[in-house]
C-alpha cells in the first residue's frame, strides 16, 4: 500500500504537470534561450573587441629607421607605409576618423640616437610617438601589435640573456587543465541556480498552491499516508526541476565555448569521461531532491504562492553565495567534514569533477549527507501534513 500510495501521488503531480503545455514547454525553454543569449553574447563581445582574422592593420610611419622597418617585416601583421614628416597631422586626423589605424612617428636617425644613448646619462632616452584610436578595435590591435615588436626591440638591444628563446613548447598545461580551470569556476555556480530555478518553479505550486486552492484537503483525507504524500510528492517534483535544470545546464555547457570566444579555443566538455558524468548525475540528484524538501517545507508554511516564494528568497541567496566559493580555485576540498555541509558539499563535489580533483570519500559522503538531509526534511514534512494549523492555515 505504501508503494502503491506514493506512486499514485506521483502520477497525480507529473500529470498534472505534463498535462499544461505551457508547462513542459517552460522546461525546455531556458536551455534554449540560455544557448541563444550566450552564443549571441559571445558574438557581440567577439565583434566588439577583436578584429577578422583575415585583417590586417594600416601604419603609417614617420623618419622609419632601416632596424625597426626589417622587424617589422620579419614579423609581419602589418600594412606598413612611410610617410613624410608632413604628412603627420593628415594622418592624426585619418586615425580619429578610422580611416587609418596607426600614426608611428620615429625621431630622425633613430638607429644613430639610440646606439648614442647611455641609459646612466640623464638625458631623455629617444622616443617613439605612436597614434591610435582606443574606440577603434582595429587600432588598439594595431597599437598593442607595434608596441609589443617595440618593447622586444628595445630588450634585444641590451639583452643579456634569452628567456624562451626558439621554438619549443613552455606552457605544459593540458587541454583537461585548461578546460577544467573553466568549467570548475563558472559551473557549480550556474548548476546550482539553475537547479534552484527548476526546483523553486514547481515546489511552492504544488504545496503552497494547493492550500491556497483549497484541494489538500482532499487529498488528505483520502487513504493513502500522509508520509507518502509527502515522498510523492518531493520525487515528482524533484524529476520535474531535474528535467528543468538539466535543460538549462545543457544550454550552458554548448555556449560557453562561444560566450568565452578566444580565450575559450578547443574548450569542449568531451574531456570528461562516463565516470565523472556519473558523479555529477548523482551528486545533481541528490541536491536538486533536497533542494525540493527545503522548498516543500518552507512552501507548507505560507498560505499563497506568492507567501511561499517569499519565504525561499533566503535559500535562493544562500545557493548564489555557496555557488560562488567555486570561483575561488584551489580545486575541491579534501577534508570530510566539507562534504557534511548541505549544499556546499554538492559544490564541493562538482568543483571536484570540472576540476579533476574528485574527492571520492567526500562524494560518497556527500550524497549520504545529502540522503540523510533528505529523509529528515521528508519526516518534517510528514509531521507538517498532520498539523491541521499549518495545513489548513489559509
Amino acid at each position: 500500500m505504501k508503494r502503491n500510495g506514493i506512486l499514485a501521488i506521483m502520477r497525480k503531480e507529473l500529470a498534472r504537470f505534463f498535462s499544461d503545455r505551457r508547462m513542459v514547454v517552460s522546461i525546455l525553454l531556458p536551455g534554449v534561450l540560455i544557448y541563444v543569449m550566450y552564443s549571441f553574447m559571445g558574438q557581440a563581445m567577439v565583434s566588439l573587441y577583436g578584429v577578422e582574422e583575415d585583417y590586417v592593420p594600416t601604419v603609417q610611419a614617420v623618419h622609419l629607421p632601416a632596424s625597426v622597418a626589417d622587424l617589422l617585416e620579419a614579423a609581419g601583421g602589418l600594412n606598413l607605409l612611410e610617410v613624410d614628416e608632413a604628412a603627420v597631422e593628415s594622418a592624426k586626423s585619418a586615425v580619429t576618423d578610422q580611416t587609418l589605424d596607426l600614426l608611428a612617428v620615429f625621431p630622425a636617425d633613430f638607429d644613430q640616437a639610440v646606439a648614442a644613448y647611455a641609459p646612466d646619462s640623464g638625458r631623455p632616452a629617444p622616443n617613439v610617438e605612436l597614434y591610435y584610436n582606443a574606440a577603434s578595435t582595429a587600432s588598439q590591435s594595431a597599437y598593442m601589435l607595434l608596441t609589443g615588436l617595440l618593447d622586444g626591440y628595445e630588450a634585444q638591444l641590451a639583452n643579456k640573456f634569452d628567456i624562451n628563446a626558439g621554438g619549443g613548447t613552455y606552457d605544459l598545461a593540458t587541454e583537461e587543465d585548461t578546460a577544467g580551470t573553466y568549467f570548475a569556476s563558472l559551473m557549480p555556480l550556474l548548476l546550482m541556480i539553475f537547479l534552484y530555478s527548476g526546483c523553486v518553479a514547481v515546489a511552492p505550486e504544488s504545496i503552497a498552491g494547493e492550500k491556497e486552492r483549497g484541494t489538500i484537503a482532499t487529498m488528505l483525507i483520502t487513504p493513502i499516508r500522509r508520509g507518502d504524500i509527502a515522498v510523492g510528492k518531493i520525487l515528482a517534483l524533484a524529476l520535474i526541476a531535474l528535467l528543468s535544470g538539466a535543460s538549462s545546464a545543457i544550454g550552458t555547457v554548448l555556449s560557453l565555448p562561444k560566450l568565452m570566444g578566444a580565450a575559450s579555443d578547443g574548450l569542449s566538455a568531451n574531456i570528461y569521461g562516463l565516470r565523472d558524468y556519473l558523479l555529477l548525475a548523482a551528486v545533481i540528484l541528490s541536491t536538486v531532491v533536497l533542494l525540493v524538501t527545503l522548498i516543500s517545507i518552507l512552501s507548507a508554511f505560507a498560505k499563497t504562492v506568492k507567501e511561499a516564494q517569499t519565504y525561499v528568497m533566503p535559500l535562493m541567496i544562500l545557493v548564489m553565495v555557496l555557488g560562488v566559493t567555486a570561483m575561488f580555485g584551489g580545486g575541491a576540498k579534501t577534508a570530510l567534514w566539507y562534504y557534511l555541509i548541505p549544499l556546499y558539499n554538492s559544490v564541493q563535489c562538482m568543483v571536484g569533477v570540472f576540476s579533476f580533483s574528485t574527492v571520492t570519500a567526500g562524494v560518497a559522503a556527500a550524497l549520504a549527507a545529502n540522503a540523510a538531509y533528505t529523509a529528515l526534511g521528508v519526516f518534517l514534512l510528514t509531521r507538517m501534513f498532520h498539523s491541521e494549523k499549518i495545513i489548513f492555515s489559509r
